[in-house]
């Protein structure tokens, strides 16, 4: 299993935009066969910086996933919608897998 971490650099002025964009993605990539574990707004300190986060089992899959995703009338509708609105300046993505252990397993009773 692997996170994606696409952090965002999004317009300050347009964040309600982005969470619009945020609940879209949220019907849309569960169905498309990734677990989404959230996508985050700016709330405080940076008003330009979002993130969205989710697991998928690997690369190869992820490209399946991709592919399923663009063809998603609410993927497609999502990425139109971002590109009319212009409120993503900059989007950075990383897979990244878990190195440690959760954190229940380190506590002994």
């Amino acid at each position: 299993m692997i996170t994606c971490f696409i952090r965002y650099e999004i317009d300050p002025f347009k964040v309600s935009a982005f969470e619009e964009y945020a609940r879209n993605w949220g019907q849309a990539i569960p169905r498309c066969g990734a677990d989404l574990i959230g996508y985050y707004a700016p709330h405080e300190g940076s008003a330009t910086t979002a993130y969205g986060v989710y697991n998928i089992r690997n690369l190869a899959e992820y490209e399946s996933y991709r592919e399923r995703l663009r063809n998603d009338p609410i993927g497609r509708a999502n990425y139109e919608f971002a590109k009319r609105e212009q409120f993503i300046r900059r989007e950075d993505r990383v897979f990244l897998r878990l190195a440690s252990t959760p954190h229940a397993e380190l506590i002994k009773p």
